[in-house]
């Protein structure tokens, strides 16, 4: 049996650190531009080249997310950008643009790509044309219930988010940062509006009054854990570069440990005092 992969973010190099110190199997990370988290501190050029030596001296492998849509004026920028990252030996790149996913294949044939979730993969018809891509991996929509998961029928990798924030719209749907603000979701700069408080009226009369009554609750899948495991999913990801070196190391260690006990055949249980840490890390 192949052992299910541990993902964890960093959004820089402090929390790739805490990540590999912590038990992660592979880290995601983003360079200055083409990264959904734009307000990251995220990495230079330097520390990616920095961040994939460390990472290898660990065995933990080192992904880079390209996962914006990207403009035809910023291809050529684009594939340079790329080109610097193979010669760096990075892993496999995260990417979101369908038309950049067809001219990294051609450029690119050896770089190993994961197609980010922004791409909103969700059904076996998703799956069928991202395998004719040539894709290594797809990162599954985050909306998608185990049971939905469970009925999809691909050869290609599978990659679910287990822990973190969520959006309130489909995967790479959401256009209301832009709208609003004029920063695009799908660039990186989402103003996170469904964060903000509302009125809600309701025939001129209002019916709700300065609530968060877009803004979800976070991801936490650690009582159903097992049935991922279950399933042979390749990759179990954990969301928040841009949330703190602690908020990363201890979420990594409490699915390590999660993980751990599944394959040594214990039983997947931990106390109430680890969980209501994992409630209050963010604040």
């Amino acid at each position: 049996m192949q052992k299910v992969e541990l993902l964890s973010p960093a959004g820089n190099m402090k929390s790739l650190k805490m990540a590999i110190k912590c038990g992660c199997d592979a880290v995601y990370i983003s360079g200055k531009d083409y990264g959904a988290r734009k307000f990251a501190d995220n990495f230079t050029m330097e520390e990616i080249e920095e961040a994939t030596r460390y990472s290898h001296l660990y065995g933990v492998k080192l992904y880079v997310t390209i996962n914006t849509l990207i403009e035809e004026d910023d291809i050529d920028l684009v594939l340079t950008y790329i080109s610097n990252l193979y010669e760096f030996g990075v892993d496999a790149l995260i990417v979101q643009d369908l038309g950049l996913i067809s001219i990294i294949r051609h450029r690119f044939p050896n770089i190993q790509i994961h197609v980010s979730t922004g791409a909103h993969n969700c059904s076996n018809e998703c799956l069928e044309f991202l395998d004719g891509l040539g894709v290594k991996r797809v990162v599954l929509a985050r909306e998608l219930s185990i049971s939905e998961i469970s009925k999809l029928d691909t050869t290609l990798e599978l990659e679910v988010f287990i822990h973190g924030a969520l959006c309130v719209s489909y995967s790479g749907q959401c256009l209301m940062s832009s709208y609003l603000f004029g920063r695009s979701g799908n660039k990186g700069e989402c103003s996170q509006p469904c964060r903000f408080c509302y009125d809600i009226y309701e025939d001129d009369e209002m019916v709700i009054s300065n609530k968060y009554v877009l803004s979800m609750k976070d991801l936490c899948i650690g009582n159903n854990i097992k049935s991922l495991l279950d399933m042979g999913i390749s990759s179990l990801k954990i969301e928040g570069r841009m949330k703190s070196c602690y908020y990363v190391g201890y979420v990594t260690k409490f699915y390590r440990m999660l993980i751990d006990k599944y394959y040594n055949n214990e039983e997947l249980s931990f106390t109430e005092e680890e969980y209501n840490n994992l409630l209050v890390l963010y604040n």
